[in-house]
């Protein structure tokens, strides 16, 4: 059995109309959701090691989760140049790639994630994951190179709008 966590990133901004898609950086919103998330998830799992995407927004979303989540900033992450991706079949690739742990914890795109969240547990599974959106997967499989559709579940899906205080 193999679990799976994904984070989309928090919500990009757009005020910079000439920005790269890779640079943009997070908007108001998503400087507030991401530590936010941390501190709802330091409260729901053991911190782990991350592969991020290299894009901006992903990357503030990780600093943004360590924020109020402590034992995980004192993790080692890994940007990971294949995760800056918009297609499922990457990101199959990405979790294939020989990883030794039993839980791999993803920070990329959509609609990337929420493509392996239906290819994994079932199409219609999960509309859309939004911005700073969280979900974790139970995988029936032993090895990450077995991952294939139809082998998981969605075992818990944790959004930003949910939380305390949200507005």
């Amino acid at each position: 059995m193999k679990t799976l966590h994904l984070l989309r990133h928090a919500k990009s901004a757009w005020d910079q109309p000439y920005t790269s898609d890779r640079d943009r950086g997070l908007n108001k919103r998503g400087k507030r959701d991401a530590p936010r998330m941390g501190l709802a998830l330091a409260n729901e799992i053991e911190p782990l090691p991350v592969l991020v995407s290299p894009a901006r927004r992903a990357q503030l979303t990780l600093a943004g989760l360590c924020e109020h989540w402590p034992a995980m900033a004192a993790l080692t992450h890994v940007t990971t140049e294949a995760l800056y991706t918009f297609d499922v079949a990457d990101l199959f690739a990405v979790i294939s790639d020989g990883h030794e742990a039993d839980s791999l914890f993803l920070i990329g795109h959509n609609p990337a994630f929420t493509d392996l969240v239906n290819e994994l547990a079932g199409f219609g599974t999960l509309e859309n994951l939004p911005t700073a959106g969280y979900a974790r997967l139970s995988l029936s499989i032993d090895d990450w190179a077995d991952v294939s559709p139809a082998c998981g579940a969605l075992d818990q899906l944790l959004l930003p709008r949910y939380l305390p205080g949200s507005a």
